[in-house]
């Protein structure tokens, strides 16, 4: 597949997940659904070249749709961590466990990762909402958040899978007749 295609289809991931990431309401903090589609953007189409374009998009995009006050700059740097973590772990056991499973067991452990460095830039830069904990943030949206971005997933993976493959085989069978 062409690094162009890869960028089309990274865009498309994007901003499908900065629409959901914009949709969903906030307590006081939203979850960020957005990280499903940073994660399948990873899974799918990452390579060395792109995995920091892709968490860096995410984090600005992010950034961008957040609600909670001094949230933009600890979304960014959440978002490269995350996205580093993830394509590093996915780059080292991709080929020991199977694409779904991986899939499902590093979007949870993603989404807990991102959680984490997010609510401690955000305790560190600026600070939590008032009223609110680390642990109860952490324990009211991102371990829900993981839940719903890893049933996400589990949705999403195996029809994009599909999809890319049926369009690789498309295009091949185009140049070969062509």
């Amino acid at each position: 597949m062409s690094q162009v295609l890869k960028l089309i289809l990274i865009a498309l991931f994007m901003a499908i997940g900065t629409v959901l990431h914009a949709v969903v309401p906030s307590f006081p903090m939203k979850p960020d659904l957005l990280l499903s589609m940073m994660f399948l953007a990873i899974f799918l189409l990452s390579d060395r070249k792109n995995f920091l374009v892709i968490g860096l998009v995410a984090g600005l995009l992010s950034g961008l749709t957040t609600t909670i006050p001094g949230g933009f700059l600890p979304n960014v740097i959440d978002k490269l961590i995350t996205a580093s973590v993830i394509f590093g772990i996915f780059s080292l056991i991709r080929n020991v466990i199977p694409k779904y499973v991986n899939a499902l067991v590093l979007t949870a452990l993603g989404t807990v990762l991102s959680g984490t460095v997010f609510l401690t830039s955000l305790a560190l830069i600026i600070s939590l909402p008032p009223g609110t904990s680390f642990l109860g943030l952490f324990l009211a949206i991102v371990l829900p958040t993981a839940a719903i971005n890893t049933v996400l997933m589990a949705v999403v993976f195996p029809i994009a899978q599909q999809i890319m493959k049926n369009s690789i085989s498309n295009r091949n069978t185009v140049k070969k007749v062509g």
